[in-house]
């Protein structure tokens, strides 16, 4: 392997805006921002605008598409 082209891979915190949910993983992302962790470090910051703390498929809030009536326009429309 060749030195020194791996990005630093380390723990960052990722945080939600619009829910103000927090988690720390690792990770290659940079930032300029950095946050105190609940255990006394600072780690880098990143901001996201979803996480599973605001996605519709895991909020369970996500909207179910009816097809039925599709299904028998395009028949009516077709059945000549």
């Amino acid at each position: 392997m060749k030195a020194d082209i791996h990005p630093e891979y380390r723990e960052v915190v990722f945080q939600d805006v619009t829910s103000d949910f927090k988690f720390l993983t690792r990770s290659t992302v940079a930032s300029r921002e950095t946050i105190k962790w609940e255990d006394g470090n600072e780690y880098p910051l990143v901001k996201v605008d979803v996480s599973s703390a605001t996605h519709p498929f895991y909020t369970g809030q996500n909207k179910i598409m009816d097809t039925s009536g599709r299904v028998d326009k395009f028949r009516k429309r077709y059945a000549k």
